[in-house]
């Protein structure tokens, strides 16, 4: 490669790690004169890097924004982590899917061969949990519109689209008001864009699936950003899902002793909390949406199991133990007395 190429790459490569260089500092880095990095400066402007300069005597250079995306150098980390987001993209609900895609095969056309063999081993297919329902597609424009309201701290109109009726339309019209809110956080979770934002009808916080947001416009009128409940937004959307705001989250809530060790039952509570109470045996505190789904997730511990409380988690195993042993007889379940409770 010409000297004066490698010294351009050098330079762009600088200007991309920090935001602000002294021409001085630059010039020995790249052990020339202040007048060639001048000059290289105008050669990067000329290929489209919009390089601006500060005058004066400590003046300096900075990689700034332009109109166009110019090519852009990686190192190799910042390769390899590039790739597994790419490749992870279909599972962000995004609708980026085959732009993921085309970026990924420009990616890798160049790349140097070491780093291609890298890449081609490290193939990483993103797959939706188990059990789940494929998550709903959102318009990346529809994702571009709420993050720039967040960012301007702009009021949002739009429309939400209720949950549809069994055998309604797809295009039935939402027979529901335009919404108004003071939009805060954009976040995903599980495969799904959700909007943290203060409902300003409401007068109250609220969690807004995106892919059933149709922004209106014009925006409203700036606001003042509150503070999200307990400070925290991840916190604040792992509680919505837990059914409750309040500690615990969880509507039922039980405690039992595992005949285990507390270090082979800590992967599997989740947000459970495990306490060892010696080497084989430890005090498990979980919560589920109802008393025969925490039973039956406590039940998966392949071990002897004592009930502390309440005694709807009691009732809840006798319930889930008749169940089973109609089962295991092979013939058809009797009827059986559901736990009081949820």
């Amino acid at each position: 490669m010409p000297k004066t190429s490698a010294r351009l790459l050098s330079l762009l490569s600088l200007l991309q790690a920090r935001r602000d260089w002294p021409g001085q500092l630059l010039a020995e880095r790249l052990e020339v004169s202040p007048r060639t990095v001048r000059r290289d400066v105008d050669r990067l402007r000329e290929l489209g890097y919009p390089i601006v300069a500060a005058k004066g005597p400590d003046g300096g250079y900075r990689l700034g924004a332009g109109t166009e995306l110019p090519p852009l150098l990686f190192d190799d980390d910042q390769a390899v982590a590039l790739t597994v987001a790419l490749q992870t993209a279909t599972a962000t609900g995004a609708g980026i899917e085959e732009a993921a895609a085309r970026a990924l095969s420009t990616v890798r056309q160049v790349l140097p061969a070491r780093l291609r063999h890298r890449i081609d081993a490290l193939q990483v297919t993103a797959v939706e949990a188990a059990g789940t329902r494929p998550n709903p597609q959102v318009d990346p424009r529809v994702l571009m519109g709420l993050s720039a309201a967040v960012r301007a701290r702009e009021v949002l109109r739009f429309d939400y689209a209720p949950v549809s009726a069994p055998g309604a339309p797809d295009d039935a019209p939402a027979a529901t008001p335009p919404r108004r809110a003071e939009p805060h956080h954009l976040v995903t979770r599980g495969g799904r864009w959700y909007l943290v934002a203060w409902d300003l009808d409401r007068e109250d916080w609220r969690t807004f699936r995106v892919d059933r947001i149709t922004p209106r416009t014009p925006t409203g009128p700036r606001f003042t950003p509150r503070d999200v409940p307990g400070g925290d937004v991840a916190a604040f959307v792992a509680s919505r899902f837990q059914g409750s705001d309040g500690p615990g989250g969880w509507p039922c809530r039980g405690e039992v002793i595992l005949d285990l060790p507390a270090a082979d039952v800590s992967p599997f509570a989740h947000d459970g909390v495990v306490e060892e109470l010696g080497p084989d045996r430890c005090r498990l505190v979980l919560g589920a949406w109802s008393w025969p789904g925490l039973a039956a997730t406590i039940g998966r511990f392949d071990a002897g199991i004592e009930v502390i409380g309440p005694a709807e988690l009691k009732a809840a195993f006798a319930h889930l133990a008749r169940r089973y042993t109609d089962a295991a007889a092979g013939g058809p379940a009797g009827p059986t007395t559901p736990p009081p409770g949820r």
